[in-house]
């Protein structure tokens, strides 16, 4: 690749990113509002009981954590606890079914997990409200 093409990409790191991030925390909560709700989708079933171990509390990790990523507020310890999660029940879930994440229907368990271990490292990106906020502290 030549150097001034790379440069030209490197500027649209950050709406990369952001439009990463965002894409990423909606799938998340959708998937926690169809637990929790039965809604946008009902995924079978109907809502999860209030309490239910181990669905309902994951949705809720979902729909929260989900808000937080979308926004980019404490995107990065909403990220570690999301990809802990998604680590969580493809081992419990998944995994005791089959070795490989096409066998056991572990894809996106696997997929969200990796998506969130890279936003702890990356961060929320410029357009994130915690880029906003930080930035507001260090004017004033």
């Amino acid at each position: 690749m030549t150097q001034p093409l790379e440069r030209r990409l490197t500027s649209f790191s950050p709406v990369a990113i952001t439009l990463f991030r965002v894409v990423l925390g909606l799938l998340f909560t959708v998937h926690g509002a169809s637990k929790l709700f039965a809604w946008p989708i009902d995924m079978g079933g109907g809502a999860l009981p209030v309490g239910s171990w181990p669905g309902w509390w994951s949705g809720l990790i979902e729909l929260v954590a989900g808000v937080l990523i979308m926004t980019g507020l404490f995107t990065r310890i909403a990220a570690f606890i999301a990809s802990g999660t998604m680590a969580v029940a493809y081992f419990w879930m998944h995994q005791p079914q089959a070795l490989h994440p096409l066998e056991n229907g572990g894809e996106s368990a696997v997929l969200f997990c990796f998506g969130f271990f890279l936003l702890v490292f990356t961060g929320g990106g410029a357009y994130a409200l915690d880029s906003v906020l930080g930035r507001r502290r260090a004017a004033a």
